[in-house]
């Protein structure tokens, strides 16, 4: 939940034709709140005083944030040694964790940005752990490309089928649900 209080003055110009409406001053009191994210976007429709794109931004990012936290949640009970959130299911990132490898991590950092139009975005990266002697052996250089690949398989299948995949790449057989 997202709780905030709008202050606003609106100026109303009256000529032959028509009456319009132009809000004067605006101002978005929001509560401290978890999402970074929303404290640059406050500003910028302070700034340009734009109700509509505020409510429709807001409504669009809270629906990200849902589906972020059903999918987190919904990886963590299919794969539960696997996958791993420190903050539970509203967390803005989730950890995948070989159980007979857990040496190697990968963790998927999920923001959700808000540009400069007001249009609200997924931004899904990929953070590669992996031991120094692994690296080492890695000629082909698998691990320091893998953002980049995780950023084409994204485009290619999708947010869940991508994450499905990855968590799979690093699932022991006894550890894969069967469907």
């Amino acid at each position: 939940m997202i709780t905030f209080q709008l202050e606003f003055q609106i100026l109303e110009i009256q000529n032959k034709e028509s009456l319009s409406s132009v809000i004067t001053d605006l101002s978005i009191i929001m509560e401290p709140t978890e999402y970074s994210e929303l404290s640059e976007f406050v500003s910028r429709t302070e700034e340009r005083r734009d109700l509509f794109m505020f409510f429709r931004s807001l409504h669009f990012f809270v629906e990200w944030c849902e589906y972020r936290k059903r999918t987190f949640k919904h990886f963590k009970e299919k794969y539960p040694e696997t996958v791993h959130l420190t903050k539970g299911a509203s967390s803005s990132y989730m950890g995948i964790r070989s159980h007979s490898r857990p040496e190697f991590e990968l963790v998927i950092v999920w923001r959700i940005q808000i540009d400069e139009e007001g249009k609200v975005l997924p931004r899904l990266d990929l953070l590669t752990k992996a031991p120094l002697s692994a690296l080492e052996l890695d000629k082909n250089r698998v691990i320091e490309t893998a953002p980049l690949s995780f950023r084409t398989l994204l485009g290619v299948l999708g947010i869940e089928a991508t994450l499905e995949s990855l968590i799979k790449s690093l699932c022991t057989e006894e550890q894969v649900p069967t469907q």
